[in-house]
Parts: C-alpha cells; sequence; structure tokens
C-alpha cells in the first residue's frame, strides 16, 4: 500500500507539474504576467533564441494561449474571426472554426480580434471586437454555443472595439460587455450612459445568462478574481473606474472613479493584486494609485492625481505591469518615444529606477528574469532587480514586425511572441 501511494502520489504531482506549464488565458495561469516555470537560457545567444516554428496570422492584436499541449490563437480573415487550433510543440495545424462579422474600427485599426481565447478543461472561449461571445470544443473546433451579447445588452462600439478577455469562475464565464440604453452614438462617448450591465455572466456550458451588473461601461482591461480579506473578490477596472464585486452573484460591492478626464482615453492595464492591495494604473490623465481593500472599500495608500505628468508613477498604456517582493516593474508611457521601463516600490510609489525610450513594450515575469518586448520587436531579457535596470540580453527578432501589442506566452519551455501577420515559438528553456 504504501508503494502503492507513492506511485500516486508521485502521479498527481507529474499532472500538477505539467498543468502548471499550461498558458491558458491571458497573462497566464494566474492572470498577472508571470510563469512558474524554472531554467531560463541565459545569456541569451549572440543571434538569439533559437527559433522551433511559426505561422502566418490575420489580422488582430490578441496573443495566442496553451492548454494541454495545444496552441490557440484568435485573428480575422476577410469577413471571419477565426479560432485555431495548433500542436504547440510544431504549430501544426489541428483545425479552425470561424464566425462572420461586420465589425469595422472607427479610427482605422485593424479589425481583428483584440481579446485573446480562454480554454477552460475541453472547451474553448472566443470573444470577439464585434462582442460575440463563442464557446467551441477544444477537440474538434465544433460549435457549442454562441451569444451576441449586444442583442440584450446595447452597447455603443467603444473605441477600438470589445477588447476585454472573459473570466471563467467556477460554472461561470464573465464578460465585460458595458451595456448602455438603446439609440444613437453619443457625439462625444463620455455622454454614453450605462445600464447595468458592465459585467454579464453566463453559465459557461450553456450561454445561459446568469446576471448583469455593474452600472458602468467596458475598458479594455480584463476582470480577476483574487482573495481579498479572506473574500473572493472580482475586481474590473471599468471605463469609469474600479467594480469590485462578488464573481457568483454580481453584487456589486465598490465603485473607484479613476479615469482621465478627456474622451479619447481607456484604462486597459488590469489591476495589480497584491494580498489586500490593488495598483491601478494607465496613462491618458491621473496615472496610478494604490488602493487597500481590507474592510471591502477602496481606501487610498499613494495616487499620483496631484503629480505633473512627468512625475506620475506608473502610466501604462495597454500593457500591464507585474509585480515581484514589493516591487512593481512595467512600461510607462503613452507614445513610443516617451515610453519607458520602470521599477516602482509598491508600498510608496517611488520610483526606483527607469530606462528611458525604450518604446512601449509588454513584461513577462519568470525565474527571476523579466522578458521584455517592445512593439517593435525588441526581445529583451532582463533582470529583475529593484537596484537597476540590468538587462542580460537583448536583440530584434527576425520576422517579427511592428505592432507587437500582444503580451509574450510562456509554454512548457517554449516563447510564443507576436508581430503583424506573424506567431513565433522561441526556445526560452532548452530542452534537457
Amino acid at each position: 500500500m504504501p508503494r502503492f501511494l507513492a506511485v500516486v502520489v508521485l502521479a498527481i504531482a507529474t499532472t500538477c507539474a505539467a498543468r502548471a506549464t499550461d498558458w491558458p488565458t491571458f497573462l497566464g495561469p494566474t492572470r498577472d504576467g508571470s510563469s512558474p516555470e524554472k531554467g531560463v537560457i541565459s545569456p541569451w545567444p549572440a543571434k538569439g533564441l533559437k527559433k522551433v516554428w511559426d505561422c502566418d496570422l490575420g489580422s488582430g492584436y490578441a496573443p495566442p494561449v496553451v492548454a494541454d499541449g495545444r496552441l490557440f490563437h484568435a485573428d480575422r480573415f476577410g469577413d471571419s474571426i477565426r479560432l485555431t487550433a495548433r500542436e504547440a510543440a510544431t504549430g501544426k495545424q489541428l483545425w479552425k472554426y470561424e464566425y462572420a462579422t461586420e465589425y469595422e474600427d472607427r479610427y482605422g485599426y485593424d479589425p481583428g480580434p483584440r481579446a485573446c481565447p480562454v480554454i477552460d478543461g475541453d472547451r474553448a472561449y472566443l470573444y470577439g471586437p464585434d462582442g460575440v461571445l463563442c464557446c467551441v470544443a477544444v477537440a474538434t473546433g465544433k460549435e457549442l454555443w454562441k451569444v451576441e451579447t449586444k442583442a440584450k445588452h446595447f452597447f455603443h462600439q467603444n473605441f477600438f472595439g470589445a477588447g476585454s478577455v472573459p473570466l471563467i469562475d467556477g460554472d461561470l464565464i464573465i464578460v465585460c460587455v458595458g451595456g448602455s440604453p438603446k439609440g444613437p452614438r453619443p457625439a462625444d462617448l463620455r455622454d454614453a450612459k450605462p445600464n447595468d450591465s458592465a459585467l454579464v455572466a453566463y453559465d459557461k456550458k450553456t450561454g445561459a445568462e446568469k446576471w448583469a451588473s455593474g452600472n458602468e461601461l467596458a475598458s479594455y482591461s480584463s476582470p480577476v478574481v483574487a482573495t481579498i480579506d479572506g473574500k473572493r473578490t472580482g475586481l474590473y477596472f471599468a471605463r469609469g473606474g474600479l467594480l469590485g464585486f462578488d464573481p457568483q452573484t454580481g453584487k456589486i460591492g465598490f465603485h473607484y472613479k479613476w479615469r482621465a478626464r478627456s474622451e479619447e482615453s481607456v484604462n486597459a492595464s488590469n489591476p495589480v493584486v497584491v494580498g489586500d492591495k490593488v495598483l491601478l494604473t494607465e496613462c491618458y490623465g491621473p496615472g496610478a494609485a494604490l488602493l487597500d481593500l481590507k474592510g471591502g472599500k477602496p481606501k487610498e495608500v499613494w495616487t499620483d492625481a496631484d503629480k505633473d505628468a512627468g512625475d506620475k508613477a506608473m502610466a501604462c498604456h495597454w500593457s500591464t505591469p507585474v509585480h515581484q517582493a514589493g516591487f512593481v516593474y512595467g512600461s510607462s508611457g503613452r507614445h513610443t518615444e516617451d515610453a519607458d521601463i520602470r521599477c516602482i516600490e509598491l508600498a510608496t510609489g517611488e520610483v526606483k529606477w527607469q530606462k528611458r525610450r525604450t518604446k512601449r513594450c509588454s513584461l513577462t515575469l519568470i525565474d527571476g528574469y523579466l522578458i521584455s518586448l517592445s512593439e517593435y520587436g525588441d526581445l529583451a531579457l532582463l533582470k529583475a532587480n529593484p537596484a537597476k535596470y540590468d538587462e542580460v540580453s537583448k536583440y530584434e527578432v527576425p520576422g517579427l514586425e511592428y505592432p507587437c501589442w500582444a503580451a509574450p506566452v510562456l509554454s512548457n519551455g517554449l516563447l510564443y511572441v507576436r508581430g503583424k501577420d506573424k506567431l513565433l515559438a522561441l526556445e526560452l528553456i532548452a530542452k534537457k
């Protein structure tokens, strides 16, 4: 019996370790931009990381996701939104699923998906820029159900379409819809009114609506769930500020207003949760704020609200900063030419260092390192060092072209990076 139990324990441990390498949703298994994998190649070879495979893509900006040996990516081809499954190790295509769309971007950006797929067991979910939510079988790509969220919860087209990644919680899939009363789109989007459907939860197996809640409009940030003050709490950085909610019932616990005054401003960076505290950051006006949520209501620890633009602690655009050991690393700056990578102390907002003119980039935390991917295809390996900018290796990835706005994805030693019309798989951890 002891020998049998030992075998069972080993099998369970092996299974858990294998699952830990999956990257099934936005920003990884814990939705915070960090990976549990170890053994990063350091420094990198002079010519950069070995390319394992690549493939052509359609239009869109969403990163891929990986689960159980399969990689999934979402793109647009012609008048169709497409979800494609591949072998993660080789890039071999397994299947594709498509649905027709008429979405056009108001600002001239390409009309492909902004939100990455979400994988949950034997099901894959996709939220298109037009607000269509699809559920398909992981094994075959067969459509299981589809909901046009705008049909019931009408919404005005956001600046760049729908872009928040849905959240799985138990038997629910929670979607950032941001509904409004029906009517023509206001000339100034600040005049759009919410309609108590900032968040809508659906039964993940059937697509049946379970609840709608939140008097807010949609943003480009994605919701997260964390245990705060001993209670599971949903957090969504909506267009006008942070909503705290019960993920199973939709009951709103608080609404903390945090948004730039200008019409053409968005909240896009995810909330960064550390214990009972949460960091918000945006680049159009107020900058960053650290809130203490203990007790169920937000209390400001520090904010950038009264600081001049050049003195903001952290002003992230579309990327989410990462936290390690009391320090936060992120890409700060609205425009390419004024963006920098910086490190701040979480408790105080003090800027410990900043590396200027790095272009806007996304950071992934792994094994004590930061993987930085700039929007122009520069890939860098940095030590997560609060004392200084500590660059180990850097190179321009061949075949990767602007805009590289998707955050790097790591699964089973392979680093997946996306640029215009191309996805590459690079060997970040050498096979033993």
